[in-house]
């Protein structure tokens, strides 16, 4: 029974392709439990294919039929050699040695890493890392990671938006379980609907994502992966709470219903019920919020027969009330009186993924993913009203198969997609129907001893923006020893949701204006843009201290974009680019192990990012064109897991940023071309008692660097020049909070 529950691990390798060898590393602990080993080293005999298995024991290698013998080796283990004759899933225990006595030796694997296999420029951050910034929802979780940026959207809602390669998260495919699930009516707020407790990891890829998951990805994709039944904790509580009044409760009950069935279910609860405001400008400085979302989720697993399953049920009811701090929504509301906003959004999704792996022919899968979701906000912002509602349903079917042998891959199927979405923008009505259905192949070649390449091509038919194509092509070639040179194409379509992706335009007195180009949305055009991407990677040691070095470059030219122009300061008009749009980015990134269990990391980021307006060609408003980042991070160690000390230190600056044009307003309400540069340092530190019980204190902001006067006329409202928007730094200043983790296996 317990081997058939850690088998089960191996489904997020299997689902969708089964053309490579995959397996599980265990140990045996001295309760005779067997418990993943993290770190150890599988290769081919006599080649330089071979890998690190990951935190949970997997992982995966190219299969060929030259390859018979594969080594399995740890220090403290015996050395294992396998004969494998053909493709198929494995299950491993190393032993302990014999002739080690009482020496124990032990590895750290990194939280944070990118592949050196896949074509793709890919990263994982595990549930480790996660934890490192104590985070409380998904837009929380990349505090720690320097490919994603973090900024607050406005100075009212208290919301967190993302970016990357200098573009917002539109232009971002963010998936769970690769569903695409932040999109269209949730694209503002959806981060902070998923828990951070429910992400087992999260996988970044920079540039054009699959052909496999959809058309929309232009930036790069942002995964996460859920945690599952059968490998999360039988209980698992925390509780965190911070001095700008916010507490949460998250709490997961795993149980094994039969020999093939397991269920879980998983409760999150966040309040903020004080009012804050230490800049005395007479708003809200954090929203009053309340939250409760809940999720039930089913796995079903028959490794004889090759099927597995996963079946989510998940609702979600989320309030928000910002404003002036004597707002009060029973006389205020809509009201000239006092300026406040709520918004209110309710929830409900069901999803599903099924997979088959022929038992006989385990290079041959099947997978189908479904899902439905009903998402409805009704909000206003100040006299601005805006609900929407949207309803909808997404398919998936991927089918695996080899061409001639395992480094000949390819991948085909069919999607479909249906949106219906309902808006209310004040008076105006906006309702619309899209349908599209697609289909893709995708073809891999796998020489993982120096050359890795994947390239596919979609087709799609969609009601209102046509029949289109989009190809994609990632190949990664190892010029020497633990290297990575990559490059990449890809093009990518999405129709924009104006309003519901911009509803920050809401909380000012800005006049909008939609100039219509004669397309299907909103009178719009569809946004088109090719991405370009060049990557390397080296790992290496220093000063006899493991390192590596990561450069990239990725260019972002627009074909055709919906321009959101906030130039004037008394309107924000919609419009499809007239001339030339791009991002350029560029980053360096070095991580070292300065010595046992002390880890740094650092990274430099370059964005050029402009776009013609109709008053020019300018740089993106609130887009800082230098970022610095760095993060140290230590962890004691102890052999039984007691007493364990964690600390985390992360440190971000940001260049000067550029505000949209106020030359016309009045001079009291006239901001600089640029704004400050800004620079904020977040602490943690986690004491862990047992396998059982940890507590964390953590400061975020310790140093109270706050924006001044991040509301514009906010002695004034309800009048021309009240702009909210103009957010470049925290706005609450430094945050301390602290929690407590329990769990029971």
């Amino acid at each position: 029974m317990k081997s058939t529950i850690y088998l089960i691990l191996l489904f997020p390798l299997f689902l969708f392709s089964q053309n490579e060898i995959k397996g599980l590393v265990m140990e045996q602990n001295s309760k005779n439990q067997r418990i993943p080993l993290p770190g150890a080293n599988v290769f081919w005999l006599n080649t330089t294919v071979g890998t690190m298995t990951s935190d949970d024991g997997s992982f995966k290698l190219p299969y060929d039929a030259a390859y018979k013998k594969l080594v399995i080796s740890y220090i403290g283990f015996r050395t294992d050699t396998l004969l494998i004759e053909t493709p198929k899933s494995i299950f491993h225990v190393l032993k302990a040695s014999d002739d080690l006595g009482e020496v124990t030796i032990s590895a750290r694997r990194k939280s944070t890493a990118t592949s050196y296999l896949s074509s793709q420029n890919i990263s994982t951050i595990s549930s480790t890392e996660l934890l490192k910034a104590a985070c409380c929802n998904l837009s929380e979780s990349f505090e720690t990671n320097p490919s994603i940026d973090v900024n607050f959207t406005d100075a009212i809602s208290g919301t967190k938006q993302i970016k990357m390669l200098g573009l917002t998260s539109p232009y971002i495919l963010i998936t769970t379980e690769n569903i695409p699930s932040i999109r269209g009516a949730s694209q503002a707020y959806g981060l902070s609907f998923i828990p951070g407790t429910w992400v087992e990891s999260i996988q970044i890829t920079k540039g054009a994502g699959s052909v496999v998951n959809g058309f929309e990805s232009i930036a790069g994709q942002i995964n996460a992966e859920l945690v599952k039944p059968t490998t999360d904790n039988r209980v698992f509580v925390n509780a965190y709470g911070s001095l700008n009044g916010r507490t949460e409760l998250n709490t997961h009950f795993n149980t094994q219903v039969s020999d093939k069935w397991s269920t879980g279910l998983y409760l999150h609860a966040n309040n903020r019920s004080q009012k804050f405001d230490r800049n005395n400008d007479s708003f809200l400085d954090m929203p009053l919020t309340k939250q409760i979302n809940i999720m039930n989720r089913w796995q079903y697993t028959n490794l004889q027969k090759g099927l597995i399953s996963f079946l989510n049920v998940r609702y979600l009811k989320d309030e928000k009330q910002a404003g002036q701090l004597s707002f009060d929504p029973k006389s205020d509301r809509l009201s000239n009186s006092v300026w406040g906003s709520e918004i209110n959004t309710r929830r409900f999704e069901v999803s599903g993924k099924f997979g088959y792996v022929n038992p006989d022919i385990p290079y041959r899968s099947l997978g189908l993913q479904i899902a439905y979701s009903d998402h409805e906000q009704a909000s206003y912002f100040g006299l601005n009203e805006y609900d929407i509602r949207h309803k909808s349903v997404y398919s998936n079917l991927v089918y695996n198969s080899i061409i001639s042998d395992s480094r000949h891959k390819v991948k085909t199927g069919l999607n479909a997609t249906y949106d219906r979405y309902n808006e209310l923008v004040n008076s105006q009505v906006y309702d619309r129907n899209e349908r599209s259905v697609g289909g893709f192949f995708e073809y891999s070649f796998d020489n993982l001893d120096a050359l890795n390449l994947t390239a596919g091509i979609r087709v799609d038919h969609h009601n209102l923006l046509g029949t289109f194509l989009t190809p994609r092509v990632h190949a990664r070639y190892t010029p020497w020893e633990k290297s990575a040179f990559r490059v990449s194409f890809g093009r990518g379509k999405r129709s924009a949701n104006i309003f519901t992706e911009n509803q920050k335009l809401f909380a000012t007195s800005r006049q909008i204006n939609v100039q219509s180009s004669g397309g299907a949305i909103y009178g719009l055009d569809p946004e088109i843009a090719w991405n370009y991407g060049v990557s390397f990677l080296q790992g290496f040691n220093l000063f006899g201290r493991k390192a590596d070095l990561t450069l990239d470059f990725y260019r972002t030219d627009f074909e055709n974009q919906v321009v959101v122009d906030y130039e004037n300061p008394y309107e924000v008009n919609f419009y499809n680019l007239q001339g030339s749009s791009y991002a350029n980015s560029f980053q360096a990134e070095f991580s070292l192990n300065l010595m046992t269990y002390l880890n740094f990391k650092t990274a430099y980021k370059f964005y050029d990012v402009k776009t013609q307006y109709d008053s020019g060609k300018l740089k993106k408003p609130l887009t800082s064109q230098h970022r610095y980042f760095a993060n140290l991070s230590y962890e004691s160690y102890s052999e039984k897991g007691e007493g364990v000390w964690k600390f985390d230190a992360t440190f971000n600056w940001l260049g000067k940023q550029r505000f949209s044009s106020t030359e016309i307003s009045p001079q009291a309400y006239q901001l600089p071309t640029y704004s400050p540069s800004i620079s904020t340092l977040n602490l943690q530190v986690t004491k862990v008692f047992s396998e059982a019980f940890e507590i964390y204190l953590g400061a975020e902001n310790i140093t109270n660097v706050t924006q001044k006067s991040p509301i514009l006329s906010s002695e004034n409202p309800f009048g021309s020049n009240f702009d909210t928007t103009f957010v470049y730094g925290p706005i609450f200043g430094s945050t301390f909070y602290t929690g407590l983790r329990f769990k029971l296996n």
